[in-house]
């Protein structure tokens, strides 16, 4: 009897979670020189992470995890996991590639040697209370102030101690593609060079892409612009600096690469602030946004002795991928699940922010 009742309670796995039946099965043979290939295979180990987590929460254990085939597909192991010091749930992963045939029919500057995947938020009793904790945090740029973003920061500059010249990937979905922007701000800082796949990258600020005039918009991020501009020089004044010594412009060459779905208010604000950069060269008025883009007028009116601290979600240069599948809901337009889809369509641009030009 207590059995039956234990079946009853027990709700059946998502197919989500299991990799033979929702995984990247198409990706037989990875392409590492192949961008949509890449893609998929950041989201995977991403997706892992995920899994590892809900095999966690439910129990599972080799032989009945469902966590292993979403990094062994791509001939990864798993090598460390990083575990929340608050509510011991598993939020990140540490992953290291195979050496075998699988590797040698490719250059050995093409793979990454390391893959560090951190998840986002999961809505489920055991974890929902810190990760909303965390995404508050995220919304008030105090992410940094996390344990959890310390532990990871801890781990990712233990693995560039031990690896070297070894090529290195962040990767994360969400709350953890915020930690991994974080993360790889502060790396490319120490004079390290790491690529970044972000999916669905929280962007901290009012949304406006739901608005359907295009010129209204305009209009908007124009005034935005000009006003945050002002502030920046009222404030700063001669203290405002300026190339080298800036340190918005020292991560200029850092390109992480972003992925965004119009259809989610998350990160779909990425969309509109790289092209609102680029219409403001195009009008003459580029020395405007050179201001505008690396702040945001909530931290400029802070009193925080802080105030100096940069958004987190304005970044300089950008690979931004934008994903022109038809989304029917918030979740799926938000999910990782949208990266690995065989019949992906895309829009990919390169955004480089210059911090040479003469102002």
């Amino acid at each position: 009897m207590d059995d039956k009742k234990q079946r009853k309670k027990e709700k059946p796995t998502s197919s989500r979670q299991i990799f033979c039946l929702s995984g990247p099965l198409h990706l037989t043979s990875v392409d590492w020189n192949n961008f949509h290939d890449r893609r998929t295979v950041a989201a995977s180990l991403v997706q892992g992470v995920y899994i590892l987590e809900r095999d966690r929460q439910e129990n599972r254990i080799d032989p009945l995890a469902h966590a292993p085939p979403w990094w062994e597909f791509f001939n990864f192991q798993l090598v460390h996991i990083l575990v929340d010091d608050v509510d011991n749930s598993i939020f990140g992963a540490i992953y290291e590639i195979k050496f075998s045939d699988f590797n040698h029919n490719h250059s050995a500057q093409d793979y990454p040697h390391y893959v560090i995947a951190f998840r986002g938020t999961i809505n489920k009793s055991n974890t929902r209370s810190r990760d909303l904790k965390l995404d508050f945090l995220c919304a008030r740029n105090r992410l940094h102030e996390s344990s959890r973003f310390q532990q990871a920061m801890q781990a990712v500059e233990g693995i560039f101690v031990v690896a070297g010249n070894s090529r290195i990937w962040l990767t994360g979905h969400s709350l953890g593609s915020a930690i991994s922007l974080l993360i790889g701000k502060n790396m490319t800082k120490m004079g390290y060079n790491v690529e970044a796949y972000l999916f669905n990258p929280p962007f901290l600020s009012a949304h406006i892409e739901g608005i359907k005039s295009e010129k209204l918009k305009h209009g908007i991020r124009f005034t935005n612009s000009v006003v945050k501009a002002g502030i920046a020089v009222a404030i700063k004044g001669r203290n405002h600096r300026h190339g080298n010594d800036d340190p918005f412009s020292l991560l200029s060459a850092w390109k992480p690469y972003l992925f965004v779905n119009p259809a989610d208010l998350i990160c779909s604000g990425y969309i509109g602030y790289f092209e609102h950069r680029k219409h403001m060269e195009e009008i003459g008025a580029g020395n405007i946004e050179k201001i505008a883009t690396q702040n945001s007028i909530v931290s400029l009116l802070s009193c925080s002795e802080k105030r100096d601290l940069e958004p987190l979600h304005l970044i300089p240069s950008a690979h931004l991928t934008i994903n022109l599948r038809h989304s029917p809901n918030f979740k799926h337009a938000h999910g990782i699940h949208q990266w690995w889809d065989n019949g992906f369509i895309g829009l990919s641009e390169l955004h480089e922010y210059n911090p040479y030009v003469e102002e």
